[in-house]
């Protein structure tokens, strides 16, 4: 799917002649379009006179950007020891099973979810931990974890 990329232009006009500020340049571009893709690296080069290496070499470093189109629901899972030690594995198996997902994909197809497994959420008191947006769960089973996101998608489908 081809995105339109002009509708950056007036944030790549609030930064231009500012390279020192690529951070939030591709923040505001994430928000905007979701993920910044390949093309849309290119594109803002091209635009803003910043090296492409420049630009991809910072959207790969830091791990709040995103190369790849994320789901509606991000689902956040801690496999940190403390969660781990818990059963943050089972939870993980559970929830790629009941999401669809096959073998490095971490987003449905819908483009509903996306699961991502995190080193820490610090919240290792609340062991094991998940959060899907800014809803954090704590001593959370497999079980109730998979009914969450059932319970998430016969909402979204409710409202389709």
């Amino acid at each position: 799917m081809e995105q339109d990329l002009t509708q950056l232009d007036a944030v790549i006009a609030k930064y231009q002649g500012k390279p020192e500020i690529l951070i939030p340049l591709l923040q505001e571009t994430q928000n905007i379009l979701g993920y910044l893709s390949k093309e849309t690296m290119r594109y803002l080069a091209q635009k803003t006179g910043i090296p492409a290496a420049e630009i991809y070499g910072v959207a790969t470093f830091y791990s709040h950007f995103s190369l790849e189109p994320k789901g509606k629901y991000i689902i956040k899972i801690c496999d940190g020891t403390a969660c781990h030690v818990r059963g943050s594995g089972k939870i993980i198996d559970i929830l790629r099973e009941e999401l669809g997902l096959k073998g490095k994909q971490v987003t449905t197809d819908d483009k509903l979810f996306t699961l991502e497994i995190v080193s820490c959420l610090g919240a290792c008191g609340l062991a094991p931990v998940l959060v899907i947006d800014d809803n954090v769960y704590g001593q959370i089973s497999a079980e109730a974890a998979q009914k969450l996101i059932v319970d998430i998608a016969k909402e979204e489908e409710s409202n389709a």
